[in-house]
């Protein structure tokens, strides 16, 4: 019969190194204070570590969906907390909901949103992916022209199954603006490659502004294209998201004051110019130390000038003028001359 084994002194003090080889750092923040409360409220061994446990379990998720939030690219804001239903009419909010629980994602199935540009695509897939990230599942956003960027590199780096294998990690990979510009033949062949790898494995969700009809534009080859149709569309929901642009709503509700502002400005500005077309078409007088008045600007040369005229103006005036006083007298004499012989 195998003797017990006699347990070994316990070093306290080496407590926190080996919390840290075993990488507890949420037990060595915590353990001292919850110690505390534990010998003072009796707790049990068992309770004293199962409650560090759950803070250790409580942290270290949060940590991880800390880390998959930065890795996923996804935009800030983007979550179900600041979507705007009302702005979806076509989109029942508990089926958005239904969505972000992610059983789709489960079975490697798709999401497809097809509308006008602005009516919150990308924001509804977004918000999505927000909460399948809370959920603990990976995800990656990226426009579909930066991904086959990404996908055209690896090919000529003769690495493109690498990073297939490495976007493999995502449960969900959303692509917006999908139909956004025509790609050629090599952009569209990876493009196909990465949306035949992840076919009923791993699930993508794509925005895009314009129907499948038009879908030709991303692959140039039809037959390509009707493959990769069959392939997005065989386990998918499509969301036909064809409101009012969002856009476009804000914009019309800013008009209003933006146009009362204008008329202010224009208002103003037309007063302004009266006010300076006034003042230039009237003179500003100036004197010199004649007293004589001048108009603006003029020069030393042609004040002179100015005052010749204005001399020659007086002395025509001043002969004209005594002309007119002779030609008064000489009537007036003839009358009074006339006058006298009458009288005689």
């Amino acid at each position: 019969m195998t003797a017990p084994i006699a347990p070994r002194p316990v070093d306290v003090h080496a407590l926190p190194a080996m919390l840290t080889a075993l990488r507890l750092p949420s037990f060595l923040r915590h353990w001292p204070a919850l110690a505390e409360r534990a010998n003072t409220e009796g707790w049990p061994a068992a309770r004293f570590l199962a409650a560090l446990a759950e803070i250790e379990i409580a942290e270290r998720d949060a940590r991880r969906i800390q880390r998959h939030l930065q890795q996923s690219r996804l935009p800030g804001g983007k979550t179900l907390a600041m979507l705007d239903f009302r702005a979806l009419p076509g989109v029942p909010r508990a089926h958005i909901e239904a969505l972000a629980a992610g059983d789709w994602v489960e079975t490697g199935a798709n999401l497809i949103a097809i509308g006008n540009s602005g009516t919150g695509k990308t924001h509804v897939l977004c918000a999505i992916g927000h909460a399948l990230i809370e959920a603990g599942k990976r995800v990656l956003y990226s426009t579909t022209t930066d991904m086959v960027q990404r996908l055209q590199t690896a090919r000529r780096d003769l690495a493109l199954e690498a990073a297939l294998a490495k976007l493999d990690k995502f449960d969900l990979i959303i692509l917006d603006d999908i139909t956004y510009a025509q790609k050629d033949q090599a952009e569209s062949s990876v493009l196909f490659e990465l949306i035949a790898r992840r076919y009923e494995t791993r699930s993508l969700a794509i925005a895009a502004n314009q129907p499948f009809s038009a879908w030709d534009r991303i692959f140039p080859d039809q037959a390509v294209t009707v493959a990769a149709i069959d392939r997005l569309v065989h386990h998918a929901t499509i969301l036909e998201m064809n409101g009012e642009s969002y856009r476009r709503l804000a914009a019309a509700s800013r008009r209003p004051d933006e146009v009362v502002a204008g008329t202010t400005t224009s208002s103003d500005n037309i007063e302004q110019t009266k006010t300076e077309a006034l003042r230039r078409k009237t003179p500003t007088n100036r004197s010199d130390c004649s007293g004589q008045n001048w108009p603006p600007r003029l020069s030393v040369a042609a004040k002179e000038s100015y005052r010749r005229l204005a001399a020659a103006s007086r002395r025509t005036t001043e002969v004209v003028a005594t002309t007119t006083t002779s030609s008064d007298n000489i009537e007036q004499t003839k009358s009074e001359s006339a006058k006298e012989e009458n009288a005689d």
